[in-house]
């Protein structure tokens, strides 16, 4: 006779995943120590005193994320939990050092915009996001369906920038739609709509792409016929470029893409055309626009006073003056940086925190992407397998961008920083990410119905045979 409450899969490997609820409370009171003391902190540098805002920000804090925190019990009681409270520390640390810029804005210049109070409203839309999805969305394979519908809605997305009239140019990049006073970034719905898309459309067609075709120097490369999904990729990723001038977005969707193929068909050979297609669209790139030449300029000689690199400048500074353990929350100076609050908050960060601080925050970002991929490895559906690794992928390839832009690994582009950067749409964006993630997480870790064997039809027909006697 089998155990109560456990399945064929479980009885035959003896591991069942917990639900783990009490230990994702005890991270998330750990995670709000973190963001509530990073704003105390930032009081006590700035001014000697402890913000008078402290109360109430630690409040609102301590509601979402508890909020998100019943939500989960209630609706996705087996799912990873590790990944709010990440969140939720990441998201405390992004307040708390936009909060200090502000102060240091303000104190040069008292009619400067305070951002942290904006930030904390779009943080608030991005946990009733996060909460709307798990109590919606109940089964992640339902997304499958929307294949084409969510490709079209993405596609309609990193178009309405180029809009006469509704897009609008910020910063060099024409990637913003402005209704009104309002300003919003559909690129950042439209990579969670091309994570679905790429899915769905991975698992129909998985088994024509994974066919080899031609063999060269010991990979097989894809067949000739194959070519026009990655073609039609890399044709969009050189438009985004070309016309709204985003070199970010680009490389992230075009990344995005190419991974997941990969992972779908387990050939190296796609790495090998996708790599190429890249070299020669980065190569074209640089001879014909004017705004990658000069971040390719920037990115080899910032220091040369006929380049215009002056934040990156700045940050690098900053950086090299934060050190090793950094100048203190609020004793650092990174309000001089410009977007240091938003594409440079991790040049804040190291200044403030220095090389310790920045070090914890890769630390986090990384076992957020691990527990994706975990999640990816034992989901038992191939759609959500490759849902899981491409939004992973998504927060992995953001992060690795936007580090690598501002410590002069590779060229500077103009993502966010997930979670710690000011911006609303990306950070009700990777709310709704981090939702998905959780949602497919419940699925794969929630012991399946049980099965019941033959020996127990058996026994259950003998003993109504015996009742019956």
């Amino acid at each position: 006779m089998s155990s109560p409450g456990l399945s064929a899969a479980s009885r035959g490997t003896g591991f069942v995943h917990r639900r783990r609820r009490g230990a994702e409370l005890v991270l998330l009171l750990l995670s709000l120590v973190v963001g509530v003391g990073a704003y105390a902190a930032v009081g006590l540098g700035v001014d000697g005193t402890l913000p008078v805002d402290l109360l109430t920000h630690g409040l609102w804090l301590t509601v979402l994320l508890l909020g998100c925190h019943v939500v989960l019990r209630r609706f996705a009681a087996y799912a990873d939990p590790v990944l709010l409270p990440i969140v939720g520390a990441l998201n405390g640390l992004g307040l708390a050092m936009i909060h200090r810029i502000d102060l240091g804005r303000q104190a040069r210049n008292p009619d400067a915009a305070a951002f942290a109070s904006t930030q904390l409203v779009w943080m608030t839309l991005g946990a009733i996001l996060f909460a709307t999805v798990l109590v919606v969305l109940r089964d992640h394979r339902r997304l499958q369906a929307f294949t084409y519908t969510a490709g079209l809605a993405a596609i309609v997305l990193l178009l309405l920038p180029l809009v006469p009239g509704l897009g609008r140019t910020i910063n060099g990049s024409r990637i913003w739609i402005g209704i009104g006073p309002l300003s919003f970034q559909p690129g950042e719905v439209a990579k969670v709509l091309l994570v679905v898309a790429f899915a769905g459309y991975l698992v129909l067609h998985r088994d024509a792409l994974a066919l080899a075709g031609r063999r060269l120097l010991f990979v097989d490369l894809p067949r000739g016929r194959d070519l026009g999904p990655i073609l039609g990729m890399w044709l969009v990723s050189l438009g985004i470029l070309v016309f709204q001038r985003d070199l970010g977005s680009s490389l992230l969707f075009f990344g995005l893409f190419l991974t997941m193929l990969y992972v779908a068909t387990e050939r190296p050979g796609w790495l090998v055309v996708g790599g190429s297609m890249f070299a020669v669209g980065a190569y074209l790139g640089y001879l014909s626009l004017g705004h990658v030449q000069a971040r390719v300029a920037a990115w080899l000689d910032p220091f040369d006073p006929d380049v215009n690199a002056y934040q990156l400048v700045q940050g690098l500074y900053g950086m090299g003056w934060g050190g090793l353990v950094g100048r203190g929350l609020g004793q650092g100076q990174p309000q001089i940086t410009p977007l240091g609050f938003s594409d440079f908050i991790i040049a804040s960060m190291g200044e403030e925190l220095g090389l310790t601080g920045v070090m914890a925050i890769i630390l986090l970002y990384g076992i957020l992407v691990e527990r994706a991929l975990r999640t990816a490895l034992i989901c038992r559906d191939n759609f959500g397998k490759l849902m899981a690794t491409g939004l992973g992928v998504v927060l992995a390839l953001q992060v690795f961008v936007v580090i690598g832009g501002v410590t002069r690994l590779i060229p500077l582009t103009g993502l966010t920083t997930p979670f710690l950067s000011q911006g609303g749409s990306s950070l009700v964006a990777n709310w709704a990410i981090v939702a998905l993630l959780l949602r497919i997480s419940d699925q794969a870790r929630r012991p399946p119905p049980e099965l019941v064997s033959d020996d127990d039809d058996l026994d259950s027909d003998a003993t109504q045979v015996v009742n019956l006697r």
